[in-house]
């Protein structure tokens, strides 16, 4: 087997061009923690690797009162898990990103590496899902910015056509008395990949919940928003009945499958327990 061809475009017009030249042949490499483990263990072999490692302006973490936050694609998980801006407003984001690996592979690894490898399990998914982040992409026939429920579409498939990027994660402003948790099961301690992942945001008024979200990670194909869990709890001021309600409506819109590393029936208990704990936990966060 002949070792892929190696590009490194000084700009996104070149990326974009070398990705139009090549196609399927071609894949784009920026921490290479998904990518490499990948093409060692052979599931992918492309003919040509392309680095957006030396493309200016992709690695940022932006924030403004109006627009919100922007956060480049190059941008190091450690830099997310641990930056003061996301831990004090969008703190979800951040545990999320802290959650990811192992602290080695938090400083290789980039929020756009962990998104565009559309592993159902990413941990970084299922808090852009609730906090209703988007997705800025460059593509050959221009630029779109499309809703990060748009942007998964299957197990390592993503909405991004041979000559797309995506280069920004954008999320707006949240509201007060908002409240926001991530937490995942793995199969022991240390850095596992999700058995479940379950996201959390509510925005209280009073103790009336006057918003909720609530997306699975590793439950079904893509990362998904349990819609129905959060029609349960939406107007409702939140008790122990009401909750029980909304966890069994999350489990019922999960689609587990039976792996080596858990099975299906294990996920959709999970799937109940990690739904309660996190409302409850984000409830209590958006009160404080």
């Amino acid at each position: 087997m002949t070792s892929p061809k190696y590009f490194v475009p000084k700009s996104i017009k070149e990326a974009i061009s070398l990705l139009s030249e090549f196609g399927q042949k071609a894949k784009v490499i920026s921490g290479g923690t998904d990518l490499l483990m990948q093409m060692k263990q052979k599931e992918l072999l492309p003919d040509y690797l392309i680095s957006l490692g030396d493309i200016p302006d992709l690695d940022y973490i932006r924030y403004d009162e109006i627009m919100g936050l922007k956060i480049g694609v190059l941008t190091k998980v450690v830099n997310i898990a641990n930056s003061p801006l996301i831990r004090s407003k969008f703190s979800i984001l951040a545990q999320a990103a802290s959650l990811l690996g192992t602290p080695t592979i938090r400083n290789q690894a980039t929020i756009g590496g962990n998104l565009c490898n559309a592993a159902p399990s990413a941990d970084t998914a299922p808090p852009l899902l609730v906090l209703g982040a988007t997705a800025k992409i460059e593509g050959a026939a221009g630029g779109k910015i499309i809703p990060f429920q748009n942007f998964f579409i299957g197990p390592g498939q993503t909405i991004l056509e041979n000559n797309d990027l995506l280069t920004e994660i954008q999320v707006s402003n949240l509201l007060p008395h908002c409240g926001g948790v991530y937490l995942k099961q793995t199969r022991g301690q240390g850095a596992d990949l999700a058995l479940v992942g379950v996201a959390a945001l509510v925005v209280m008024e009073g103790k009336i919940l006057r918003d909720v979200r609530i997306a699975l990670g590793a439950v079904a194909p893509t990362p998904i928003r349990a819609k129905g869990a959060e029609e349960i709890l939406k107007g409702n001021e939140l008790d122990n009945q009401l909750l029980e309600a909304a966890s069994q409506a999350a489990v019922n819109e999960a689609k587990p499958i039976d792996d080596v590393r858990s099975s299906a029936g294990y996920r959709r208990k999970l799937v109940a327990v990690l739904t309660r704990r996190a409302v409850t936990q984000a409830v209590e966060q958006a009160e404080v």
